[in-house]
């Protein structure tokens, strides 16, 4: 018995040896960020498409509440909307005081608290992409026939594994609402591949404008940017944050991002945390780490 099993154990190192280095470097990302999240009190999900080809994923399966991750979908379909309607990111759209929810994160309404103005459909969507505002977020959902309408474009680009349901406010009046939001990892880092590898409007601007604007978010510091920083690589990301579930767990705490190397190689990653019993520190921290490992193998492939 000790025989054999010393002949199979050659046998998996032989065929561990044989095969392409490249492959075997694919399998250790992925171990070591399996490694990263199995002992975390937390259902993570993560995944990576490195230079539009390889993709490497962890606990792909699981449905994970997008929370403000899904304003990214909803600024595709808002440039959907305009480019099908020969309408300019400089389109105004009016804004009132009852369109101001308290009680919910909107740098928009801390400016504005009276309404009453006019705002251009690009300026909103800074707010909801750079600022991850709620309000402006809402406003967006109304002008383009709500969340349905987003979830029926990002289905014509071929993404399957996701839906876009509730609005902000929904998910404010119920926590619960928060998992109708949600998304499989990879597809994630697939729409975001789509926005920075293919032309998805016949006005290339607006495509321009999302990836430019997403460059300059300003949320989340301590995920998917911070082993980045001093790097040289430019990464366009959004962030997601929910409260505490009934159980005291963070429905879910998200980056997605692209991430542009100086030697001109790319990668998109997607790393979802949902229902986490861990501190916020701690979650994001995972998200940090499982961006500086997939860094780091970049590094090793030049």
């Amino acid at each position: 018995m000790k025989r054999t099993s010393g002949i199979i154990l050659s046998l998996l190192l032989f065929l561990s040896l044989s095969l392409p280095a490249q492959e075997r470097d694919r399998t250790e990302l992925e171990q070591a960020l399996r490694t990263l999240v199995e002992r975390k009190r937390a259902e993570t999900g993560i995944a990576v498409i490195l230079n539009g080809t390889d993709t490497v994923t962890v606990n792909d399966a699981g449905r994970y509440p997008m929370m403000s991750v899904f304003k990214f979908h909803q600024a595709l379909a808002v440039a959907d909307f305009l480019d099908r309607n020969g309408l300019p990111l400089s389109t105004p759209l009016p804004i009132r005081e009852s369109d101001l929810l308290p009680d919910t994160y909107s740098p928009l309404r801390d400016a504005y608290p009276q309404g009453g103005i006019e705002m251009s459909i690009g300026e909103l969507l800074v707010y909801t992409l750079q600022l991850s505002d709620n309000n402006a977020c809402d406003l967006l959902f109304r002008y383009i026939g709500g969340p349905t309408a987003a979830d029926r474009y990002i289905r014509t680009l071929g993404i399957e594994g996701f839906a876009v349901e509730a609005t902000e406010e929904e998910m404010h009046r119920d926590l619960t609402a928060c998992y109708r939001n949600w998304s499989h990892p990879l597809d994630a880092a697939r729409l975001l591949e789509m926005l920075i590898t293919r032309p998805l409007f016949r006005d290339a601007s607006l495509q321009e404008f999302i990836i430019r604007t997403m460059t300059g978010c300003n949320t989340g510091p301590e995920r998917l940017p911070k082993p980045l920083a001093a790097t040289g690589a430019v990464i366009g990301h959004k962030t997601g944050s929910g409260d505490r579930n009934s159980t005291g767990a963070l429905i879910g705490t998200n980056d997605i991002g692209f991430v542009q190397l100086p030697d001109g190689r790319h990668y998109t990653i997607a790393v979802f945390v949902k229902d986490s019993q861990e501190s916020l520190q701690e979650t994001e921290r995972i998200i940090a780490e499982a961006s500086d490992i997939v860094y780091r193998y970049m590094e090793r492939q030049e």
